[in-house]
């Protein structure tokens, strides 16, 4: 199947045995039932880790199989995004490339979600995206939802703020999300998106916010954010103790980082004030709406 290598098809626990590529609805139609393609990629839209961590927590808590791949070979410039070199199991070196993979689970409550764990390409986006629709239409996907995180003015001792969008009207209108203003450079997850369109596949967007002033830090926090928006939108849930706790460490670590520094100390005790009178949660919100 071009690009996509499968290593299970179908699925032992699929809810249809005779998978074809034609399942989505048409233009305008609801995407009421069926599985959903929950997607995130390392790079431009993955500040703090956060949404690579949404994706590698529910493949681990809903105990996903992994069921196929897009070869690397066509999409990246090796000497970008570099492979690893390892020692296997064996002894012998093994060569790790970039990897993107799917993922099955069947969390109680859905119809079942396929998880991406991917890395943004630098080459052929639109046929790397035609090679992840291909799986979401060979799993029968209703809808599409990709997950990103970008930084943010925002305090790391508040909430973390996640919006969405969603361009399909009807999709919106279930998951009460409107459509996205931001005008400007794009990522894959932009691009993805548009794809969706072009082929009448429903698809949503979720956008968490990362503190700016620790752009180089994993957020277990906004990814607990981001996890319980994404399985709400699922209807489905997730036992989050495990960021929970990380995020409670995140935040004391940011603590002692800052306390010495006056400068950074005052532009959160700034942010904080501003989120408290609820001026800075409409300016954030407004922010990521235009992304």
């Amino acid at each position: 199947m071009g690009n996509v290598e499968w290593s299970q098809w179908p699925p032992a626990d699929h809810l249809v045995t005779d998978l074809t590529a034609d399942q989505h609805p048409t233009p305008g139609q609801e995407a009421a039932s069926g599985p959903v393609l929950v997607a995130a990629f390392e790079g431009w839209n993955n500040a703090g880790d956060a949404a690579t961590g949404v994706i590698e927590h529910l493949w681990e808590r809903w105990d996903a199989t992994t069921i196929a791949a897009i070869d690397p070979e066509d999409f990246y410039d090796f000497t970008a995004t570099r492979p690893h070199v390892r020692r296997g199991g064996d002894g012998q070196r093994v060569i790790d490339w970039p990897a993107n993979e799917f993922g099955w689970a069947r969390p109680d409550g859905t119809d079942g979600v396929v998880l991406l764990r991917g890395v943004e390409p630098q080459l052929r986006w639109r046929t790397f995206c035609e090679s992840a629709l291909e799986v979401a239409r060979a799993m029968r996907c209703t809808w599409v939802l990709t997950i990103g995180a970008l930084l943010a003015d925002v305090p790391h001792t508040r909430p973390t703020p996640v919006f969405g969008t969603a361009e399909d009207a009807p999709l919106g209108t279930r998951l009460g999300l409107a459509g996205s203003e931001y005008q400007g450079p794009t990522g894959i997850v932009g691009v993805l998106q548009a794809e969706c369109a072009a082929h009448g596949i429903p698809s949503a967007s979720l956008w968490g916010a990362v503190p700016s002033y620790a752009p180089s830090s994993p957020s277990p926090k906004a990814t607990t954010a981001l996890a319980a928006r994404t399985v709400g939108l699922l209807r489905a849930s997730v036992d989050t103790s495990v960021l929970d706790a990380a995020a409670i460490t995140y935040e004391r670590q940011l603590d002692d980082l800052i306390a010495d520094d006056e400068g950074t100390l005052e532009y959160v005790r700034l942010l904080e004030r501003e989120h408290d009178a609820d001026g800075l949660v409409d300016e954030v919100e407004r922010f990521l709406r235009e992304q």
